[in-house]
């Protein structure tokens, strides 16, 4: 059984199939009653599941005609999306941000399912036994030595 997170997904990415578009416009109010759950848990997973990394552009607006509009920002190519993905790394990552860049390669099928374990547990922060600020600033160089290599495969 899929968790409300799962349903919720998997309910909007079918939006973006049923209308053929890059943009869906949603309701917090309506969505959060159609799954009889409380509105954070929609933007729990807006936050989680379609951020920047996962290739998409979120714009909320708040209010009694308030909605998000998801933005699918689409790269054509790999090698588009490769470079998205390195400009939005900057100089330091935290463990988070790379499992959703590490969970967007996985989802465009660019690496394996082994593959992206393997990433997982390289950038963990057990194996990066390090103060904070010096683990981010290495797992950053460790996605930016790797992305290219995935872009030439």
């Amino acid at each position: 059984m899929h968790n409300m997170s799962d349903i919720i997904e998997q309910y909007i990415k079918q939006l973006f199939e049923d209308t053929d578009d890059d943009v869906v416009e949603i309701q917090r109010a309506n969505i959060a009653q159609r799954f009889d759950c409380v509105p954070s848990q929609l933007n729990y997973v807006i936050k989680t599941r379609f951020t920047n990394e996962h290739g998409y552009e979120i714009e909320s607006k708040r209010g009694g005609g308030g909605y998000i509009r998801i933005t699918k920002v689409e790269n054509k190519d790999t090698n588009g999306y490769i470079n998205r993905l390195l400009q939005l790394i900057g100089p330091s990552i935290s463990q988070q941000q790379a499992y959703y860049i590490i969970d967007g390669l996985l989802e465009k099928d660019y690496i394996t399912e082994r593959e992206a374990k393997m990433i997982h547990a390289i950038v963990d922060r057990d194996t990066l036994k390090l103060d904070v600020m010096s683990r981010d600033i290495i797992r950053a160089n460790i996605l930016k030595k790797l992305l290219p290599v995935i872009n030439y495969y």
